[in-house]
């Protein structure tokens, strides 16, 4: 899901539309840090999903930075964009062809505090 912006509504479609797509014996558990539209009360967690809330100002925890990380030294930076359909073009190519190569995600995003627990 790509928006110009995020808050709460945004979250809660996200949210909706993920939930839908799991299988019916699926349970997600989503990692994630405390930005004020994580963390709102409007929010609505479909039952086949849990949060986890990632300790504040705690980036070296929340393995999605070193995506974006990734993202910005190989696909953004050093680069102009026309405006803003230019700049969703780059981002929508950069997520596909890291979100189609399973090795790339597993090693860019990986948490070793994670695999400690399991």
């Amino acid at each position: 899901m790509l928006s110009p912006y995020i808050d709460a509504r945004i979250v809660n479609i996200f949210l909706r539309q993920f939930g839908k797509q799991l299988p019916d014996d699926v349970h997600a558990v989503l990692i994630w840090d405390q930005a004020g539209f994580h963390k709102s009360k409007e929010l609505l967690v479909p039952g086949n999903i849990s949060i986890i809330e990632l300790p504040a100002y705690s980036p070296e925890l929340n393995p999605v930075e070193n995506l974006w990380q990734y993202f910005r030294s190989h696909y953004w930076s050093n680069r102009s964009y026309n405006g803003y359909d230019d700049l969703r073009g780059s981002a929508v190519e950069a997520w596909q062809k890291a979100a189609l190569d399973g090795e790339l995600i597993k090693s860019v995003c990986r948490a070793r505090y994670v695999e400690r627990v399991i």
